[in-house]
């Protein structure tokens, strides 16, 4: 199992106290922490729904930063539950590792629908899952899982304070609403495609220098043992 290290801002502000406050929550014991993954799941889709609407209804916002903030306190007690409870297994975690990527993408992609550029949502989703691939190899290889310092936490903030400020643009009657969100997006892209090429750098240099033995194995076919 790959040991899990954060360098993240905003995690011992928005995640470790939420953990801390498990046991005041009314959680039954029994519950499958699965549930719980699932249910973030489908936040993060209300999310999606809501960032869509962003840019032209009022609701749209504040469904999105609801959605968004509702799956980020289940992607934090999904964890905390099994272990508290005893309910480690592999499968919640495959599961979890599964659908953490498409929740963001469903962000992206809503965002994109917002602002009418679908071409700003292709790159964005590309570079997510490329982002996501490089993760899980690299923890692969080093046995380390590491969050960046603008990770996960920081991404969802950032994405439900967009989605009140938007809110709060529409209920006020501002204009030029979708310019301003294109804007803001295609400078996330910008960003995020920055990041995942200097992380591969960095990665290639990581694994090299610190991971395990290079596999030297040849592919086994179960054609050639019939």
């Amino acid at each position: 199992m790959s040991q899990r290290i954060s360098h993240s801002l905003l995690d011992p502000y928005l995640t470790i106290p939420v953990k801390q406050q498990y046991h005041r929550l009314p959680i039954p014991p029994r519950l499958p922490p699965e549930a719980i993954v699932l249910l973030g799941h489908t936040l993060a889709i209300i999310g999606a729904v809501g960032l869509a609407f962003s840019t032209t209804t009022w609701w749209g916002g504040l469904l999105a930063a609801f959605g968004i903030v509702g799956n980020h306190l289940a992607d934090v007690l999904d964890g905390t539950h099994a272990r508290s409870t005893g309910q480690c297994r592999n499968g919640g975690e495959l599961l979890d590792h599964f659908l953490d990527p498409l929740s963001f993408a469903y962000w992206l992609v809503g965002i994109a629908v917002a602002c009418g550029r679908l071409d700003l949502g292709l790159v964005a989703v590309i570079g997510l899952f490329a982002t996501a691939v490089l993760t899980n190899i690299k923890a692969k290889l080093i046995g380390e899982f590491t969050l960046s310092a603008f990770g996960p936490t920081e991404f969802k903030t950032l994405l439900a304070t967009f989605g009140l400020v938007l809110a709060g643009c529409v209920a006020g009657g501002v204009g030029s609403l979708v310019t301003g969100a294109t804007v803001f997006y295609a400078a996330l892209v910008a960003v995020g495609v920055v990041q995942l090429v200097v992380g591969l750098i960095q990665a290639v240099h990581e694994v090299n220098q610190h991971g395990r033995a290079a596999d030297t194995t040849e592919w086994v076919s179960t054609r050639d043992a019939a």
